[in-house]
This record gives C-alpha cells, sequence and structure tokens, in this order.
C-alpha cells in the first residue's frame, strides 16, 4: 500500500510540475516541499518536478512554434511591442536566458516565444531543464534545513 501511496502521490507531482510549467496560473513549489517535508526520496521528487516541469515547458514551445496563429491566438492576444520586446531581449541575452523560465510571471512566456522564434529544441530543453532542476534542488535543500 505504501508503494501505491507513493506512486499517486509521485504522479500528482508530475501533474502539478507539468500544469504549472505552462500558461495556467498554477506553483508547483508546494508539492514539491510538502513531498520532501512527508519524507519522499528528495531525488524522486527532484527528478519527478523536473521532468514534469519541463515537460510543460515544451508543450509551451510547441505551442509558440506550431500553434501561434491559431492556438494561442484564441487566449492571449500578444501585441506587436510585445513580441518584439521578447525578441529584442532573446536577441541581446541569447539564448541562456531561458534559464530563467522558471521564475514567475517571465518563465512561461519566455518558452512560448522561444518556440515562435524557433529556438533550437535541444539548446532550449538544456537551459530550461538546467534552470528548473536547480530551482527545485535547492528548494529540496531549504526544505531538508527546515527552510
Amino acid at each position: 500500500m505504501p508503494e501505491l501511496i507513493a506512486a499517486s502521490s509521485y504522479a500528482g507531482l508530475f501533474a502539478a510540475s507539468f500544469l504549472a510549467a505552462t500558461l495556467l496560473p498554477m506553483s508547483s513549489e508546494a508539492a514539491v516541499v510538502a513531498m520532501a517535508l512527508a519524507g519522499f526520496n528528495p531525488w524522486s521528487v527532484l527528478g519527478v518536478a523536473g521532468l514534469g516541469n519541463c515537460l510543460g515547458g515544451i508543450v509551451n514551445y510547441g505551442a509558440g512554434r506550431y500553434g501561434r496563429s491559431f492556438i494561442l491566438s484564441r487566449w492571449i492576444k500578444p501585441d506587436n511591442h510585445q513580441w518584439q520586446t521578447a525578441e529584442r531581449l532573446f536577441t541581446k541575452w541569447g539564448t541562456p536566458m531561458l534559464f530563467f523560465a522558471w521564475t514567475p510571471i517571465l518563465g512561461d512566456p519566455l518558452t512560448v516565444v522561444a518556440g515562435a522564434m524557433k529556438i533550437n529544441i535541444w539548446i532550449f530543453c538544456a537551459w530550461v531543464f538546467t534552470g528548473k532542476i536547480l530551482r527545485y534542488y535547492l528548494l529540496l535543500k531549504f526544505a531538508a534545513n527546515g527552510m
């Protein structure tokens, strides 16, 4: 029975992490901390949360790259100024700014713009995954030390 509880908890963590990385207004940090404090394996929590969050970012990337004309236009109406600003940021700072895809407010739109700008998917994944894993790692370290 404990394995079943752990498995469903990891599935819930994956879902929360995945959805939190999309344009939906959600957060996964509380789930990560709760699982750490409940005694779940921190490396498993890190891996599941990181993978879910990175895959959610890839969904945003795909929406920007392949669906800007029909998917995003239904829910998001970015004006030309917003896109030009994002493009200028990418031009100025390059793909390393994708490391900050984990940040609130800025992170999710960054991943969509990266897709729209057709940033190489492997470079995208490397920067996004690195930033998201580091964020969860530090969060777990703080949770383990009693914050």
